[in-house]
């Protein structure tokens, strides 16, 4: 497999893996224009030349858009490898490649979001197990922050305090999310206008800037619905799955 590092330079012709429309879709411009302004930060993303989902994210734990502790360490934002792709050691390929890089970044360790049992859009925790990584910490809804630490005597990354015990104040659903996932340019919305239609109390609110995702009440800040104050879920809903939600 070949693969390609994405950048300022060829962002605009080069597909983005999770969202393969072209360019004047509402998904690819959103998370085209959040990538732009993150590669200042020294985001990565590395990719497979085929079209499809297979490709790795991260940035200096500094800045990623998550409320942790984790200076020197390399957070790795997204490793997705499905479909045709899946079962080739491409997954492995591009982890190897982001250890690489980071070490020669001189980089502690690798920290990605996980949990104890798979969860969706979020890291499989056997894959990260195999390849040596151990939980770090714990939120009370049970997210975990995952690391591999280059050095033994590295520090152990850590959440924030407010990401630690995710919980607001406001009734209703509300819903935390970032642009650094492209589908959230087109459900959110959906979201929204389902809510108004059916009567339900629902709020969204987009987190535009590093220090407001550092800052956040939960430790997933891409997708975080939140219900009269307690977090539910991280997964991504069409109004159907919402509504079923609702209802249940």
């Amino acid at each position: 497999m070949e693969y390609i590092k994405v950048t300022k330079e060829n962002l605009e012709k080069e597909h983005i893996c999770c969202a393969i429309s072209n360019n004047k879709d509402v998904q690819v411009s959103s998370k085209k224009a959040w990538l732009a302004d993150r590669f200042d930060d020294g985001l990565v993303f590395l990719k497979s030349v085929e079209r499809g989902k297979c490709f790795i994210e991260y940035i200096p734990a500094e800045y990623a858009w998550i409320p942790i502790e984790a200076d020197g360490y390399m957070y790795i934002d997204c490793l997705w490898v499905s479909g045709s792709f899946k079962g080739h050691g491409y997954s492995s390929d591009l982890l190897d490649a982001c250890i690489e890089d980071s070490k020669e970044k001189g980089r502690k360790g690798l920290c990605i979001l996980c949990a104890d049992k798979k969860k969706p859009f979020l890291a499989d925790p056997k894959f990260l197990k195999y390849k040596g990584f151990i939980v770090g910490d714990e939120a009370d809804n049970g997210i975990q922050l995952w690391y591999f630490p280059f050095d033994k005597e590295a520090d152990v990354p850590q959440f924030k305090e407010c990401a630690r015990h995710p919980h607001i104040e406001e009734k209703g659903y509300v819903l935390y999310y970032t642009s650094q996932c492209p589908f959230n340019a087109k459900y959110v919305p959906v979201l929204e206008q389902t809510a108004k239609e059916k009567g339900i109390p629902f709020r969204a609110v987009h987190i535009e800037s590093t220090e407001e995702a550092r800052n956040a009440p939960t430790p997933i800040t891409n997708y975080a619905l939140f219900y009269d104050g307690e977090y539910i879920t991280n997964e991504q809903m069409n109004d159907k799955k919402f509504l079923k939600l609702v209802n249940g």
